[in-house]
């Protein structure tokens, strides 16, 4: 294939409107993306009327992080709108059920960074910026986590996929 005055003409016309350099190859036929940016170089046409750019996305809110009392108790934070959707009442259930037991080693103190073992749940429990954050410290019998966080942890895709259903009023939430 070999650039004629009609081709380079056409390539010119189409590079002006904006077009990309695999829609003009495409529309030219025979020639590859790479050579009509080679021929785009070579005719120094680097100015373009309207350049192809993504699509910006809106820049995405930060969620506020929950605050805790001195005592370690959590702090009511300000009052927000009420869902579109009417929560479900399986959702509260169930985050009822997952919530972890409190972490404490045998003596009774939870378990840090400093006091895990190979052989302890390394479930993280409360914000690692928080003084307070702790592990769950509780035997784990095969792998990183005890029994009750190992079923949180990995779960099978199908229920995955559900619970993720159940939880679409959050995201619609926060955006």
């Amino acid at each position: 294939m070999s650039w004629n005055d009609d081709r380079v003409n056409t390539l010119k016309k189409l590079w002006a409107e904006g077009h990309s350099a695999s829609q003009i190859a495409k529309q030219l036929g025979g020639v590859t993306r790479n050579a009509v940016i080679g021929k785009v170089h070579r005719l120094g046409l680097s100015g373009r009327a309207t350049p192809s750019r993504p699509v910006k996305r809106p820049p995405r809110l930060a969620r506020p992080k929950p605050r805790f009392l001195a005592d370690g108790s959590a702090a009511a934070l300000p009052a927000v709108a009420a869902p579109s959707a009417p929560v479900p009442a399986l959702a509260i259930e169930r985050v009822t059920a997952i919530t972890p037991l409190p972490p404490l080693l045998v003596d009774g103190t939870p378990a840090t960074i400093l006091t895990l073992r190979d052989t302890m749940c390394k479930w993280p429990i409360g914000d690692p910026a928080d003084p307070k954050f702790a592990f769950c410290g509780r035997k784990s019998d095969c792998g990183p986590y005890c029994a009750e966080h190992a079923q949180v942890a990995f779960q099978p895709a199908r229920k995955r996929e559900a619970r993720k259903s159940e939880y679409d009023y959050v995201r619609r939430i926060a955006g």
